[in-house]
């Protein structure tokens, strides 16, 4: 444990909602909703708004609906939050070398090894100039907590939820952590904590209270010695600077479970295909391909190939993950398909055809795009406006996608920096409409309100 306040945690407040609402005046001070719109998606994120209702993250979207019937539901963009993100992360690598971002709006940073802060006082002047800093380039929000330890930062910026710094002193730790419920602490899940509450153990003194050998008899040597530490407020793990990425994977979950094994294996083809352009869009290659297979009954297998160097090669992935394919029971029918390529390499080798593909290297060796799947079908008209996507009018500009059906689509005005804007009603194959890029959140350093 450090002597200083010097570790810092930035989460990001209601980050996919918040970016909607700052691109979508009409939005600010709503109800919105970010997630998969399907009947089974599940939400992403809910906005301040919305969680007035009851609605959080993780919460099957039909739920969602029955408690926020008039909220605003969005389908994500991601390559939209990754700007975001970028910019954000961008920021805090100026304050220190040592980021470890654990996603797009969540990350530590180690102000002592940047100089950025030694102290007390320096610190919450970084977190405070920081929030500044984030609100500036972006138009958003984020929570700071500060603290001497990664564990306690973390803490402190749920505490400072919404838009908020809270900085934790050293020496007031254990005092802080007391009182709190055993499932504040990381690694203690609603199994976990289940568990303590039945042997009576509720609160983070309890925990304490209970002892090392205790906890250990309870969950398990290494659970029990971690979980002790923490409850006295031990913490030493260092902030570790962004890795590279392990793997590349693509998933896609189904409304209504696939059946057809022949459609089950063109989906894996496709999924395949999409694995590659995302590590060839990464300048990767790699040597594992995996099969993710969740079934009907919500049971999850994972196969794996490894091959004997690594590649980006279409056919070859195609191949073997089709081969993995044939050792799965999709008879009760398949909620989820994933392809994934791990074991990654900055290049590739090249005569990996004769491994991937054995006595069947003519289908290895079948041009890209006469593969199965290798383009995919069109969509109906109605399906290319998604909700929330932005569109431009050759009359009317820049908008947003309110719905679509039917034949028509509601496109409503406006830009992050106008007014809430007007809405209008189109034919979905109207000419003058058509997809367009996302606008730039904040222009010349002018604040954007949320």
């Amino acid at each position: 444990m450090r002597n200083a306040p010097t570790i810092l945690h930035l989460d990001m407040d209601a980050f996919y909602a918040s970016v909607e609402q700052a691109s979508k005046p009409s939005l600010r001070g709503k109800a919105v909703i970010v997630g998969g719109l399907g009947p089974r998606g599940v939400v992403a994120t809910a906005s301040y708004e919305a969680r007035v209702f009851g609605v959080h993250s993780a919460m099957p979207m039909a739920q969602a609906r029955r408690l926020a019937p008039n909220a605003a539901y969005l389908v994500p963009r991601f390559a939209l939050y990754r700007s975001v993100s970028e910019q954000v992360m961008a920021l805090l690598r100026e304050l220190s070398p040592l980021v470890e971002p654990l996603s797009l709006d969540e990350a530590f940073v180690d102000l002592e090894a940047g100089g950025a802060a030694w102290d007390e006082e320096s610190a919450r002047l970084t977190g405070i100039k920081l929030r500044a800093d984030i609100r500036a380039v972006t138009g958003l929000t984020g929570s700071v907590g500060l603290a001497a330890s990664k564990m306690l930062a973390k803490i402190a910026s749920e505490e400072a939820k919404p838009d908020g710094l809270v900085l934790i002193e050293p020496g007031t730790e254990r005092g802080l952590l007391g009182p709190m419920p055993v499932r504040t602490l990381p690694g203690i899940g609603p199994a976990t904590g289940d568990h303590l509450r039945r042997a009576g153990i509720t609160t983070v003194d309890e925990l304490a209270e209970a002892g090392e050998d205790e906890l250990v008899r309870l969950l398990g040597k290494a659970h029990g010695h971690g979980l002790y530490a923490m409850a006295l407020a031990r913490d030493d793990r260092p902030v570790v600077a962004e890795r590279e990425a392990k793997s590349v994977s693509v998933e896609d979950t189904y409304d209504v479970d696939i059946h057809d094994r022949i459609r089950v294996g063109l989906e894996v083809q496709r999924l395949a295909d999409r694995c590659v352009r995302r590590l060839r869009e990464a300048g990767l290659s790699g040597r594992t391909i995996v099969l993710k297979v969740r079934r009907y009954d919500f049971s999850t297998l994972t196969r794996s190939e490894t091959l004997r160097g690594p590649t980006d090669d279409p056919a070859v992935i195609r191949e073997a993950a089709a081969r993995l394919l044939e050792s799965v029971d999709t008879t009760g029918g398949v909620r989820l398909l994933g392809v994934g390529v791990s074991g990654l390499a900055d290049y590739t080798q090249e005569d990996l055809f004769a491994q991937a593909a054995g006595e069947r290297g003519a289908l290895a060796e079948a041009p890209e795009e006469t593969a199965p799947e290798a383009v995919e079908r069109p969509e109906p008209a109605e399906r290319q406006w998604r909700a929330g996507y932005d569109v431009r009018h050759a009359e009317y500009g820049h908008g947003w996608v309110q719905g679509s059906g039917l034949g028509r689509v509601t496109v409503r005005f406006e830009t992050p920096q106008s007014p809430p804007g007007r809405v209008r009603t189109f034919l979905v194959d109207d000419p003058a409409l058509e997809p367009a890029e996302p606008l730039p959140l904040v222009l010349d350093g002018v604040d954007t309100e949320v």
